[in-house]
């Protein structure tokens, strides 16, 4: 019993905090089969919200993996038109996105790679109108995960089918804080926690982040007019939304061209139903130039060769070592969660509403402003608990952001 209400809460949650969907606002649920049942309590809420339309797009894994497998080499370099144009459709209409994260991290592991990249890039090729809309916040979107058993059995590996799903569970409404006796106004409190942290670093207008640990050394600038932002975010009409449930992140964009020194992942990256773990990447003004990895380095050199932005960071976010999501001590694979748990850079894409004026910046002036554009933005985790964070400002002055793995103000 305890279970099905906490079930409804995060299902409310997602639609009321998540995406916050208004009255007569269409919905678009991207959801894994094993996922019905929380999708179908996410189409009760938002019809409750007053929503025009819910439309579900169901996804399978088993027959992603059976093409994969399967499926002759060009089908790998072409993406449905009519998906593509939908997503666009409903985004011009103002309506809002909520897609469910329940990857199997293990699911590629013995298909080519050279596919997945192919259908990778193809997919953000056909998206990538779409992603004008979700990277710049013109449309409200959100993402949120719910336990399917092949992703607990890897995040537990010793437990049965069932019990796993029982502690992922459990650990999914502790970190989105469905556990507690409010859901919603613990997030209004949490929001409101996170843009404290923001209006600091705002305030300090940083020019410089210089980032050392004992696997970590690395500078990167931050383009002028760069904002930092966190928690909730707003879509045109001034309607706020979480894009990420949990979150616990402050993050903008460093310049394209400044960043320079070496960073080691500290928890495994999932990328194209695939694990890549245990690398690092140098950078040099900017672009990687070179990589090691001790898993799914092959992967790794597929997505740093997406294109030309792939191989320069869109985003830079501090995560608290000690946080909610830090504190179960659970490797999670899946970046949803693993990212809300350290500090992270993003390959690819920045996002435009961190920098002033952002959406507005047209395409052959980005890298005068040092703005990275790509076909993909991809997170992967960097903090731990011996992670300091100096800022320099404008004038000179050197500020202690992290100390330690954690806020340091």
């Amino acid at each position: 019993m305890e279970f099905e209400r906490n079930l409804d809460k995060y299902a409310e949650l997602a639609v009321k905090v998540g995406v916050n969907i208004q009255p007569n606002q269409t919905l678009l649920v991207r959801s894994p089969i094993e996922c019905a049942a929380f999708a179908r309590k996410v189409l009760v809420h938002a019809y409750k919200c007053g929503a025009k339309n819910v439309h579900i797009e169901w996804s399978d894994e088993q027959s992603t993996l059976l093409k994969y497998l399967n499926a002759p080499e060009e089908s790998f370099n072409e993406f449905p038109k009519w998906t593509s144009d939908q997503y666009v459709d409903i985004a011009k209409e103002g309506g809002a996105f909520l897609t469910i994260y329940a990857q199997d991290p293990d699911l590629l592991k013995n298909v080519d790679p050279q596919r997945v990249a192919n259908f990778q890039k193809s997919s953000a090729v056909a998206l990538k109108e779409w992603r004008t809309y979700t990277l710049s916040d013109k449309c409200k979107w959100s993402i949120v995960s719910v336990p399917t058993e092949a992703w607990a059995k890897k995040v537990f590996p010793g437990a049965s089918s069932s019990e796993s799903v029982d502690k992922l569970w459990e650990a999914i409404f502790k970190c989105t804080r469905v556990s507690g006796q409010d859901p919603i106004e613990a997030w209004k409190n949490h929001n409101a926690d996170l843009k404290l942290r923001m209006n600091f670093l705002n305030d300090k207008n940083f020019k410089t982040l210089k980032f050392k640990s004992s696997k970590t050394d690395i500078t990167m600038d931050l383009p002028e007019g760069h904002a930092w932002l966190s928690g909730s975010s707003k879509d045109p009409n001034g309607i706020e939304f979480n894009a990420n449930m949990p979150t616990e992140e402050v993050f903008s964009m460093p310049h394209k061209f400044k960043v320079n020194g070496i960073v080691h992942s500290t928890k495994p990256l999932v990328y194209g139903g695939n694990v890549i773990d245990d690398f690092s990447l140098t950078f040099k003004d900017g672009k990687i130039v070179d990589f090691t990895a001790k898993e799914g380095a092959e992967t790794l050199g597929k997505l740093i060769d997406t294109d030309e932005g792939s191989h320069y960071l869109g985003e830079v976010a501090l995560v608290p070592f000690k946080s909610p999501i830090s504190d179960t001590n659970i490797v999670f694979f899946n970046t949803l969660f693993d990212e809300n748990a350290s500090c992270h850079f993003a390959l690819g894409a920045a996002y435009r509403t961190c920098i002033k004026n952002g959406a507005e910046i047209k395409d052959e002036d980005c890298d005068n402003r040092g703005v990275n554009q790509s076909l993909t933005h991809v997170d992967f985790m960097i903090g731990s608990n011996d992670m300091n964070i100096v800022g320099q400002t404008y004038s000179g002055e050197e500020v202690q952001i992290f100390k330690n793995g954690n806020w340091a103000f």
